[in-house]
């Protein structure tokens, strides 16, 4: 069984509605992808920070109980784990306040090694930050060197548009190692100035990949690359909480990379019918997550797209 491995920043979300707390839920977007493969049963293993503290505890009982291996988690002393506030409109898209302070040395841990048909997702201003970059993109280079297929999602928030021009050196090598890019229509937005796909696929394509995905909201998904270009509408919902949509949709990819054993060589010639499929799970999954306050897949929707109902 292939292996997935996710990199990213783990938080502590505490979700309010109308001035209220209304849950609180172990987050980050890795996680969170992390969390709704797990729960689809696959091999999945968690790279991230954590505090040896409460919030810590929780954050690694959670992802124990639904299926995430946290082996390259080391709870740093002293370090208290990241705390996010998110604050929910009347669409049920959020806006945020972070709080976390990290201590000096940083993702000291022991490398695993992905193999030939292992799956690595990366991404976020967690893939820009200098005090970790060089340890994640020699991690992803030895996986794409060792026949891992990398899937990049840049998830670029507004707060981070004043820093964001400065390190585009540094997103455009994370596009050059991927062999697909999933980001929102915003998040390209924010990275190129652009709304127009082509235009969007042209830059990617110029920085060295050629497979994107462009989520729409409830606008649905695009899909470029050198052979395909189409469309898929969103499912129609009645949309409770958007965080996690796009990290759900990343997990709906990766499902279905993992269950049909799509690697890397599969991609250069991979058909209409794959790819709709493919991206046919990532809307199902984003359109799950959207109807309630889990960052993740509900346990139903698991147990749906594998046939155990």
């Amino acid at each position: 069984m292939a292996t997935i491995f996710t990199i990213g920043e783990t938080v502590y979300d505490i979700i309010f509605k109308n001035g209220q707390p209304e849950a609180a839920r172990a987050g980050g977007s890795m996680l969170n992808s992390a969390v709704s493969l797990g729960r689809c049963g696959l091999k999945v293993e968690m790279i991230t920070e954590l505090g040896d503290d409460q919030v810590g505890k929780l954050v690694l009982e959670f992802l124990g109980n639904n299926g995430v291996s946290t082996s390259f988690i080391k709870p740093a002393a002293g370090f208290k784990t990241p705390v996010s506030l998110a604050f929910l409109d009347g669409s049920g898209d959020a806006s945020y306040s972070f709080y976390k302070h990290y201590p000096e040395d940083r993702l000291k841990i022991k490398w695993p090694e992905p193999k030939k048909g292992d799956v690595v997702l990366f991404g976020s201003f967690y893939s820009l930050n200098q005090a970790i970059r060089d340890r994640i993109v020699s991690f992803v280079k030895k996986a794409k060197h060792n026949g891992a297929l990398i899937i990049y999602d840049p998830n670029i928030r507004k707060n981070h548009l004043a820093e964001i021009r400065r390190l585009m050196h540094l997103v455009e090598e994370n596009i050059t190692l991927a062999d697909i890019v999933r980001g929102s229509d915003e998040d390209f937005e924010n990275l190129f100035g652009m709304t127009d796909s082509e235009k969007i696929y042209e830059q990617v394509k110029k920085a060295g990949c050629r497979n994107l995905i462009i989520t729409k909201g409830k606008f649905g998904a695009e899909f470029l690359s050198s052979n395909h270009c189409f469309k898929f509408p969103a499912r129609e919902i009645q949309v409770v909480s958007t965080i996690g949509a796009g990290d759900a949709f990343n997990a709906g990819i990766i499902f279905g990379i993992a269950t049909k054993k799509i690697t890397v060589d599969d991609l250069v010639d991979i058909s209409y019918e794959s790819w709709k499929e493919l991206i046919g799970f990532g809307i199902i999954f984003a359109a799950d997550v959207c109807c309630g306050y889990d960052n993740y897949i509900s346990k139903e929707i698991n147990s749906l797209i594998n046939g155990t109902k």
